[in-house]
C-alpha cells in the first residue's frame, strides 16, 4: 500500500529572503512604468501608433525611464516567476506525490486572479499572462540546466529578430502607419479619454472590455516567447542554486553582472541619442527605440538582480535593501493595490489625462513608500498578506494561519 502525503504549504522560514528583497524592488519598478499607462490611453498609443509628446521636465522624466526604468523591471519580475516555480515544485514535491497537480490548481487561481484583474480594473493586467504562460513551464522543470539555457536563449533571439522586423520594411510602411496614427489613432485616443472622464462603471467596463480586453487577449501570442524565455532563465538560476547559495558562486554572479552592465551601457547610450535627437533615423526612430528599450531592458534587468545580490553580501546595503523584504513577500496584494488604488484616484477624482508624467512618478514614490511601510507593519501581525492568503488557501483547498501567535506585544 502506497503512503501518499497531504500537501503542505511551503514555511515562511523557508523563504529566501534576497528574492523577496528582489521582488519588493522590482515592484517599485512595476509602479512607475503603469502609472503612465493608468492615468493616460497608453493601449490606444500602442495600437495605433500614436507618439505622444512630452516637454519640460517631463521630457528629462521620459528620457529617464526609457533608459532605465521601461522594460526594465517586468523582465525582473518574469525571471522571479520561473525562478519561484523551481523552488515551489521543489520544495512540493517533498511533501506530495502530485506536486505538477498543486502547480496547475496554484496557475488556475492566479488566472482567475488575473482575469478579474483585467476585466474590471485594468488592461495592464500580467497576472493571466503569467499564468498561461506559467503552464508551459511544467515542460522544462526535469530539464538538464544547459537545455534550459539554450531553450531561453533561443526564444530570446527569435522574440528579438520579430521586434527588429519593421526597421526591414520599405518607409512607405512607415509613413502608412503614421498616416493612421494622425487620423484614427488621435480619435481613438479622444474616444477612450472621454469615457475614463465621464463614464459610468459599468459603461466604463464594457467598453473596456471591447477595446482594451480583447486586443490584450489578442496580443498574447505575441508575449510567449520572450517572458517563457525570462521564466527559463529564472528556471535556470534555481536550479543552479546561484542565488540561493550566493556564497558558492560569487565569481559567476560578478561575471554576469559585469557582463550584464558591460553590453547594455552602449545600448543606452545609443537610446539616449536617439531619444535627444543628436541622431536622425527619420521614419525608423520610434522602431529603433522601442528595440534598444526592450534589449537593454534584459540586460538590465540582469544587472540590476545581481546588484542587489551583491549589495545584499555587505552588511550596510543589507540593512538599507532590508526594507523591500515585506513588501516582497506581499507582491500580489501589493501589485493589485497598486493599481485598483491608482484608478480609484485618478479616474474617480477626475485627474485621468490630466497628471503630467513628473506628477505621476512622484505619486509612485508616495504610495510605494506608503506601501513599504504598511507591508512592514502587516507582517507583523500577519503570515501573509491578504491575497497571499487567498491563494494559499485555495492551492492547499484549507484556510491557511493568517494571524500570527507570537504578536508583537
Amino acid at each position: 500500500m502506497k503512503f501518499i502525503m497531504q500537501p503542505t504549504p511551503i514555511s515562511t522560514h523557508q523563504r529566501i529572503a534576497t528574492i523577496d528583497i528582489i521582488r519588493g524592488f522590482a515592484l517599485l519598478g512595476i509602479f512607475l512604468v503603469n502609472m503612465p499607462a493608468l492615468s493616460a490611453p497608453a493601449l490606444m498609443y500602442d495600437l495605433y501608433s500614436v507618439h505622444p509628446t512630452y516637454e519640460g521636465i517631463d521630457r528629462w522624466v521620459r528620457l529617464l525611464f526609457d533608459l532605465f526604468i521601461q522594460a526594465k523591471f517586468y523582465p525582473m519580475f518574469s525571471f522571479l516567476f520561473g525562478f519561484g516555480f523551481y523552488i515551489f515544485l521543489s520544495r512540493v514535491e517533498l511533501k506530495t506525490d502530485k506536486p505538477r497537480k498543486l502547480f496547475i490548481r496554484r496557475l488556475v487561481i492566479l488566472l482567475a486572479f488575473g482575469l478579474l484583474h483585467l476585466i474590471f480594473v485594468w488592461y495592464g493586467d500580467i497576472l493571466h499572462t503569467y499564468a498561461l504562460i506559467g503552464f508551459l513551464l511544467l515542460f522544462f522543470y526535469n530539464r538538464k540546466p544547459k537545455t534550459i539555457l539554450i531553450w531561453a536563449v533561443s526564444l530570446l533571439v527569435f522574440f528579438y529578430i520579430i521586434v527588429a522586423l519593421p526597421l526591414l520594411a520599405p518607409p512607405s510602411f512607415h509613413e502608412s502607419s503614421n498616416y493612421v496614427s494622425e487620423t484614427v489613432g488621435s480619435k481613438k485616443v479622444e474616444e477612450a479619454v472621454s469615457m475614463y472622464r465621464e463614464a459610468g462603471y459599468f459603461e466604463l467596463t464594457a467598453y473596456r472590455f471591447q477595446n482594451e480586453v480583447i486586443p490584450v487577449l489578442e496580443f498574447f501570442v505575441f508575449n510567449v516567447p520572450q517572458i517563457l524565455a525570462l521564466f527559463l532563465l529564472g528556471l535556470y538560476v534555481g536550479k543552479r542554486g546561484i542565488i540561493a547559495e550566493p556564497a558558492l558562486h560569487t565569481g559567476l554572479i560578478r561575471k554576469i553582472w559585469l557582463t550584464s552592465g558591460v553590453i547594455a551601457l552602449p545600448m543606452v547610450l545609443w537610446l539616449a541619442a536617439i531619444q535627444l535627437d543628436w541622431l536622425d533615423y527619420g521614419v525608423y526612430k520610434e522602431g529603433l527605440a522601442y528595440l534598444l528599450i526592450t534589449l537593454s531592458g534584459i540586460f538590465l534587468a540582469s544587472f540590476y538582480i545581481f546588484s542587489l545580490v551583491l549589495f545584499l553580501q555587505k552588511t550596510r546595503m543589507n540593512r538599507i535593501l532590508q526594507s523591500f523584504e515585506a513588501a516582497g513577500k506581499m507582491a500580489l496584494t501589493n501589485y493589485l493595490v497598486q493599481t485598483i488604488l491608482s484608478v480609484i484616484i485618478l479616474v474617480s477624482s477626475g485627474l485621468y489625462y490630466e497628471v503630467s508624467l513628473t506628477s505621476g512618478f512622484l505619486m509612485v514614490l508616495i504610495l510605494f513608500s506608503m506601501q513599504l511601510m504598511l507591508s512592514h507593519y502587516w507582517l507583523k501581525y500577519f503570515h501573509f498578506g491578504p491575497f497571499e492568503w487567498a491563494w494559499r488557501s485555495l492551492t492547499y483547498k484549507q484556510l491557511q494561519p493568517l494571524k500570527r501567535k507570537d504578536l508583537p506585544k
